[in-house]
């Protein structure tokens, strides 16, 4: 048996839950469409950089610009080959002066050759010999680079056997030069050694 007001507190909870829950779904749906469009971004987000790392691993490595060689057009001009007399004089006190003399162009010169005036070694005869050589380096139209060796064998007695008609007597021979370089001048002697023995005088020039 229903009493009186029952049946309208009853009306009033169907009412409650029979209207309340269409709020709620709208309110879940909004909060799942907001979660969806957050979540849209971000995969936007990570698809731009994801394309942003591709793109930059795709491009081609970069190399520093390659210039040209540098033009040889100022290089020296290679110059005509010249002959050159390498006069080499020397004169030792109380002695008429000797000289030698060689052609030769840019490069190496070797002369061996024999003194006039021999040693005389118990009536025998010894030869002095003589060296000249060096190399010749032109550095320009006026001036070259001079390298020499000018030497000579000098015999002296070792030793002396028997007496009279029937003496005798052993030699040898000892070495002694100069060996210099310096720059020369062509066509101007020089003077490259000097002492109370001798005097060396050194005179290059072209060949006509």
């Amino acid at each position: 048996m229903l009493r009186p007001g029952t049946g309208v507190l009853q009306f009033h909870l169907k009412t409650r839950f029979t209207t309340n829950p269409a709020p709620r779904c709208l309110s879940i749906c909004v909060q799942v469409k907001i979660k969806l469009i957050h979540a849209m971004k971000k995969f936007q987000i990570f698809a731009l950089i994801l394309f942003a790392a591709i793109a930059v691993h795709a491009q081609p490595p970069s190399f520093p610009p390659r210039f040209p060689p540098a033009s040889t057009a100022s290089a020296a001009p290679a110059r005509d080959p010249v002959n050159y007399t390498i006069h080499v004089e020397w004169t030792a006190t109380n002695d008429a002066p000797k000289f030698l003399e060689v052609l030769t162009t840019d490069g190496s010169f070797d002369l061996n050759t024999v003194q006039k005036n021999s040693v005389k070694i118990n009536n025998n005869e010894v030869p002095i010999t003589l060296k000249f050589s060096g190399s010749l380096t032109t550095l320009d139209d006026e001036k070259g680079r001079l390298q020499l060796f000018l030497g000579r064998t000098i015999p002296y007695v070792t030793g002396s056997y028997g007496s009279g008609p029937s003496a005798s007597s052993s030699y040898s021979q000892m070495s002694a030069g100069l060996n210099s370089t310096f720059v020369v001048k062509f066509g101007q002697p020089q003077v490259i050694q000097s002492d109370e023995n001798e005097k060396i005088t050194v005179l290059v020039k072209r060949a006509e």
